[in-house]
């Protein structure tokens, strides 16, 4: 009888685990469960998944990308969109496809820290989707790097697959996906940093002639070391005159120095002393590149006279090119065409539309938005964009 009646406690502690995991399980919202392990906390994450987050993968091989697809596959949300290896074909996809989460490799187009500037990239045209750096290690400067980039998360490619799934949950939920260590190194990086200053527009207006020429050879593309040929400095000058134009200016990069420059008016120019006649290549010359900010300041220029003679059908012109590029401002552009188009015969608009239509689809020469070439291509862009 006495081992009966511990065959029958056994069998009643064991239906009360079942019954409380079961209803671990079940709780409302609010409601904390009875107990839960690491699978019952998996059950109800899927549980509690809504919708399909559709990802891009981009690592620096297209077997390696591939690996990473076929991995994420095996999660029946995730759906991957595009598997691609260069950051052409990333940029692409991001354009064309709907997004949720970019996983990109932090060494991309043979570029140890290509990643990196293709995530700020794409934060800019498309803020909505979050990034998770895939970092070769998980030193403090990669970590803090990924995450000035703009990256909701990093992954070591030291870690298993399966938690790979899991991080892309996590961000696309808009959590951080990082550990203990790794938030340690940003904190880190935070409390060591001087105070940030906002972006100064008018610091443009404090620069110096000889600034100004540097910002202009910048707003062309051009190199340190091609800045330096032009106006007959060396290449060490050039980074100082730089270093000192982001302090007055507000901001800590090329890029956003870039931005900021192409988002001011013409006079900018009739400061630095420039011919009339040059004052074109300002906006032109970036614009032709596939710069999208240079295209829509073009629309500007031309529409109301600003350091051009007005051009209407010029100005029609760029707006249907921008729209090729300029999704962030798409509401200014629509704005621009209709005002546009009300001063304008329907022959000069034909006309404008034939000019965009014979644009070509590539741009002139490697730009920061729109890179032909591929790999080689890209990689001496973002050369000149993040070397200071």
């Amino acid at each position: 009888m006495r081992f009966v009646h511990l065959i029958l406690c056994f069998v009643h502690l064991l239906f009360t685990r079942i019954t409380l995991r079961a209803k671990s399980l079940t709780k409302g919202p609010g409601e904390a469960p009875v107990f839960v392990t690491r699978e019952d906390s998996m059950q109800l994450l899927e549980r509690s998944d809504q919708g399909t987050i559709h990802v891009v993968v981009a690592d620096n091989t297209r077997m390696h990308s591939q690996l990473l697809s076929d991995a994420m596959k095996r999660d029946r949300r995730i759906h991957v969109v595009a598997s691609v290896s260069t950051t052409r074909e990333l940029l692409d996809s991001t354009a064309k496809l709907p997004l949720g989460v970019a996983v990109i490799s932090s060494n991309l187009d043979g570029e140890p820290s290509g990643g990196f500037e293709v995530m700020r990239e794409l934060r800019t045209l498309r803020p909505a989707v979050r990034g998770v750096m895939l970092l070769d290690s998980s030193k403090a400067e990669a970590v803090v790097k990924a995450f000035r980039a703009g990256a909701k998360g990093v992954f070591s490619k030291n870690e298993p697959l399966k938690s790979l799934c899991k991080c892309i949950r996590c961000v696309y939920e808009d959590q951080i996906w990082a550990n203990s260590k790794e938030i340690t190194f940003v904190l880190d990086a935070l409390a060591t940093t001087p105070a940030i200053r906002a972006v100064n527009a008018d610091g443009i207006n404090l620069l110096s002639r000889r600034e100004l020429e540097v910002v202009h050879c910048l707003a062309e593309g051009l190199t340190n070391h091609e800045i330096g040929q032009r106006l007959g400095l060396s290449k060490h000058t050039i980074k100082n005159y730089l270093l000192r134009i982001f302090d007055k200016v507000g901001v800590s990069n090329r890029m956003e120095l870039l931005f900021l420059t192409l988002s001011q008016p013409a006079t900018t120019r009739e400061h630095a002393g420039q011919h009339e006649s040059a004052a074109p290549d300002w906006y032109t010359r970036p614009a032709e590149q596939g710069l999208p900010a240079a295209q829509f300041r073009l629309v500007q220029n031309y529409k109301d006279g600003i350091g051009l003679a007005r051009d209407t059908i010029s100005a029609y012109m760029w707006c249907l090119l921008s729209e090729r590029s300029n999704v962030g401002v798409i509401d200014q552009i629509t704005i621009a065409k209709k005002e546009l188009a009300e001063s304008m015969t329907t022959e000069q608009i034909l006309e404008a539309e034939r000019k965009a239509a014979a644009w070509p689809k590539e741009p002139k020469r490697p730009s920061l938005f729109a890179v032909p070439g591929g790999r080689d291509g890209q990689a001496e862009v973002m050369k000149k964009v993040s070397s200071v």
